[in-house]
């Protein structure tokens, strides 16, 4: 069987693959949505295309003398919707084929995705006006051949830095540099002046005749770091080595007064300190928050009213949202033993509900500096954090009741995918937009300080009535535990 046969055939078991998966109904939603989603985007990537193609004279090189810009905001797009290829290699390492040969496959099918060809509804409205504008049939071929190319070496990039950061979350400040590296006149000298000549420098080298051959030289050396990395990893997390022994045990003794809450605190505590997954999550959402409060303390970038506020919420909500929006997740993995016992599940929650509560003086503390330099006011933190630990964990803990899918407490490059069904996706549509909702509609009716003393009131409200809304939970949960017990043990590893 050669190289292209194979590829078809690997294509084919992937698709069969979700088709078969206990969990297909949240694919199907997954992809709906993300349908919808890329729609919008490209309607967008039409409308800047036409915008540039405005702005460029009737030359070739203005596309390419953005496309760091764009780079960067693809990389981003890519972190938040695509996983590295190693889960769907995971079943065919151990075939009678090459070792390389599947991870070739999948990374030949990042390049020939959809998602990259979608950026050609930017490129195409640029490349038709220009062309129309008397740019030239051939530096408009070479431009956007270019473009094409780049976003294919992207895509390598992304998997270069993404197994990467799966590891060690601490690669993410290398591929920030990375990406950051052609802006470095602009960050030592941030004039209008000096963003002209560098976007000048950028479309000079876009009609350079040479740019094709290195882009396709540098997807070649990339492709093949990226085809060892792939695999080094996915052996090495399937072989199961072991990991180094702990040097310290913490006992968290302190937490012995709460009892059986406490208990689950300790469990809480550690799994985020010890277990990949959560510990990776964790580190991401605190560096997250310390990047964008950084940002608005220091710089001018997001003065405006609505992206103060916007950044506030957000930085309280991220660390929450993101650990919280898969809750029950890890615990599928031993939900049998929490079903023993009854009531157990509402100690859980409720340690979740204080461990996440308290997690909130982080970005508190983090935020800081933007209240000290006027950014910020100490009565809109208080508000957030307050509006954050209430009604957001209220709106998120409701996706205890649905979630049902296992997921795994170490595995990071050959893990499942997290799909999500009808129900958990109106929930967290919710709770990423209501709080910002409550806010602009203050704003306008009672003022920025009525609403702050309103949103504080509100969240304080719900902490205090945790344990009554935890209760109803645990209540559906219960009538819904055959089916969830169904589908925790039907996706586990």
């Amino acid at each position: 069987m050669n190289r292209y046969k194979l590829y078809r055939l690997l294509r084919k078991n992937t698709n069969l693959s979700y088709k078969r998966s206990p969990v297909f109904e949240q694919n199907k939603w997954a992809k709906a949505l993300m349908g919808i989603g890329g729609a919008f985007f490209g309607l967008y990537l039409i409308l800047y295309g036409i915008l540039i193609a405005m702005s460029a004279d009737g030359e070739a090189g203005m596309m390419i003398s953005l496309m760091p810009i764009i780079l960067m905001i693809d990389f981003y797009l890519r972190f938040i919707f695509q996983t590295t290829p190693g889960m769907m290699v995971k079943p065919y390492i151990l075939q009678p084929i090459s070792r390389f040969t599947a991870i070739e496959c999948f990374l030949v099918s990042s390049h020939l995705s959809g998602y990259n060809f979608l950026w050609l509804m930017m490129f195409l409205p640029y490349s038709f006006i220009i062309l129309i504008a008397g740019a030239g049939f051939w530096p408009v071929t070479l431009e956007l051949l270019a473009s094409v190319m780049l976003i294919m070496l992207n895509s390598q990039i992304y998997l270069f830095f993404r197994t990467l950061i799966n590891r060690k979350v601490v690669w993410i400040i290398p591929a920030a540099i990375f990406y950051l590296l052609p802006f470095t006149p602009l960050l030592l000298n941030f004039k209008a002046s000096v963003f002209a000549k560098m976007l000048d420098t950028f479309a000079d080298f876009g009609r350079a005749w040479y740019l094709v051959p290195v882009i396709l030289l540098a997807l070649i050396v990339v492709f093949f770091i990226n085809r060892h990395l792939q695999f080094k990893y996915v052996y090495e997390e399937i072989s199961k080595k072991n990991e180094k022994a702990l040097k310290h045990i913490s006992t968290f003794s302190f937490l012995n007064r709460f009892g059986l809450v406490g208990e689950y605190l300790k469990i809480e505590m550690k799994s985020n300190m010890r277990n990949k997954v959560m510990k990776s999550r964790c580190i991401m959402s605190i560096t997250i928050i310390i990047i964008f409060s950084s940002l608005i303390a220091y710089t001018n970038i997001y003065d405006s009213i609505f992206m103060t506020n916007f950044w506030c919420l957000y930085c309280f909500a991220i660390f929450s949202v993101t650990s919280l929006v898969k809750i029950m997740g890890q615990e599928g993995n031993y939900i049998d033993m929490l079903m023993m016992h009854k009531e157990n599940i509402i100690a859980l929650l409720e340690a979740k509900f204080w461990f996440y509560t308290a997690a909130l003086l982080i970005p508190f503390l983090v935020m800081l500096p933007a209240v000290f330099n006027g950014k910020f006011t100490f009565l809109m933190l208080i508000a957030y954090m307050f509006l954050t630990a209430g009604l957001l964990h209220f709106i998120i803990f409701q996706l205890a009741v649905y979630n049902k899918q296992t997921l795994p407490l170490q595995q990071k490059v050959t893990g499942k995918g997290n799909f999500e069904n009808g129900m958990q996706i109106v929930i967290e549509m919710i709770a990423l937009s209501g709080p910002g909702i409550i806010a602009a509609i203050g704003f306008v009716l009672v003022g920025e300080t009525g609403t702050f003393i309103f949103m504080a009131v509100l969240g304080l409200g719900f902490m205090v009535t945790h344990p009554l809304w935890i209760r109803h939970i645990y209540n559906r949960m219960m009538k819904r535990r055959y089916e969830n017990l169904e589908g925790f043990h039907t996706t586990r590893e």
